[in-house]
């Protein structure tokens, strides 16, 4: 038996003899199988500079570093699929990315803008953040290889995602590029307010997904969604951390009917499920 099998980015299991199964695929690995994983390396590498930007005091392109990091995370899935690379290799290294970049990056991130002027209670604060991040995502991967949910429930997160977590968590952050001073007051205020973020994350609390949305707008509404996309652009190149504030802060206002549509959905679909329920009670 090999101690070092060729690379097979399936993760192809050996066979009776102890023998790796060999095919062209594990000979030759496509140059499109390397793409996504990749980006998901640029992505880890974007979220770790942002950390080293956030020693030297200079957040504001560490919040950008955080963001790039967040849109590669958002895109290797899409190439992958695109050039029909996905495998089991990308899937694992996507998902530790995501730990760094949603989990460690933004608790470290925190700690050095403010939660270090709350000294113990801070760095706790952090540490449960990206605990809590860890969790999230492994809860996700497992329920991800659950044939049991029902399709629209795919339509909802269990909890808030990583990457909306890690934009909402950094809200202190914005609000320091847009006047406001940190404070050891304020500090244990946004440690409270990280921990509870923390709490976001790891509840069963139903989060719109967006896979609802679809791909498709009426051609009734395509020029006015058309302008409200590029006003948000202008509107976050111009006025950034303005603007990222709002998003987190609708985002945040935005959950408590998330959960109120999910609750309404689940009632009709047992209603449509059971539809001589009543008369049967």
């Amino acid at each position: 038996m090999d101690a070092f099998p060729p690379f097979d980015p399936n993760g192809e299991p050996e066979n009776r003899n102890g023998a790796q199964a060999r095919g062209p695929g594990l000979r030759d690995i496509p140059l499109r199988m390397i793409w996504p994983n990749l980006i998901t390396v640029l992505a880890i590498c974007a979220g770790l500079t942002g950390v080293r930007y956030a020693i030297e005091g200079e957040f504001q392109r560490s919040v950008m570093l955080v963001l790039l990091a967040a849109f590669l995370d958002g895109i290797d899935g899409r190439v992958a699929r695109a050039l029909k690379a996905t495998s089991k290799f990308g899937m694992q290294m996507d998902s530790l990315a995501d730990i760094v970049n949603f989990g460690v990056v933004p608790a470290l991130v925190l700690y050095l803008f403010m939660l270090d002027l709350a000294p113990s209670f801070g760095w706790i604060a952090a540490l449960i953040y990206a605990i809590a991040c860890a969790l999230r995502l492994a809860r996700f991967n497992v329920m991800a290889e659950n044939p049991g949910r029902a399709a629209w429930q795919g339509e909802y997160f269990v909890g808030v995602p990583a990457p909306a977590g890690a934009l909402v968590v950094l809200l202190p952050v914005y609000l320091g590029q847009i006047g406001m001073e940190p404070g050891k007051g304020l500090a244990f205020a946004f440690a409270l307010y990280t921990v509870a973020v923390a709490l976001l994350l790891v509840s069963r609390l139903p989060v719109w997904s967006g896979k609802a949305l679809g791909l498709k707008v009426p051609r009734t509404v395509a020029v006015p969604v058309i302008l409200a996309v590029a006003l948000a652009i202008m509107f976050l190149a111009a006025f950034t951390f303005e603007a990222l504030v709002v998003v987190a802060l609708g985002y945040l206002a935005a959950l408590p009917v998330s959960a109120m549509s999910y609750r309404k959905r689940e009632a009709r679909e047992i209603a449509a499920a059971n539809p001589l329920g009543d008369e049967k009670g």
